[in-house]
């Protein structure tokens, strides 16, 4: 990966949800308002700071670009398109774009 780029591979609980009610929704309902996804971050470019290979990030699905790797479709993005970064690493005291 070059400069800022994150590679990811998005999480494949993504697909359908159970509401609270026990019903399901196909990953293919229209949703009202935008809705973000999490994926693993695979790879990230030398100038990436805050997100480290194993993260899981929190992105907006329509700002991406996909490419298919040996059979297996990634995501890639900049950094800056990151909303939020869940990893161990953290600990409780971070704050800031951590969650």
């Amino acid at each position: 990966m070059l400069h800022d780029r994150v590679l990811c591979e998005v999480d494949s609980e993504a697909g359908e949800r159970r509401s609270s009610g026990g019903i399901v929704i196909p990953a293919t309902a229209a949703m009202g308002a935008r809705r973000l996804a999490w994926a693993r971050v695979v790879a990230v470019g030398p100038h990436a700071r805050a997100v480290e290979v194993g993260d899981r990030v929190l992105f907006d699905p329509d700002d991406k670009a996909e490419v298919e790797v040996h059979g297996d479709t990634y995501v890639v993005m900049r950094e800056r398109d990151v909303h939020a970064v869940a990893a161990d690493r953290l600990g409780d005291e971070a704050a800031g774009l951590y969650l």
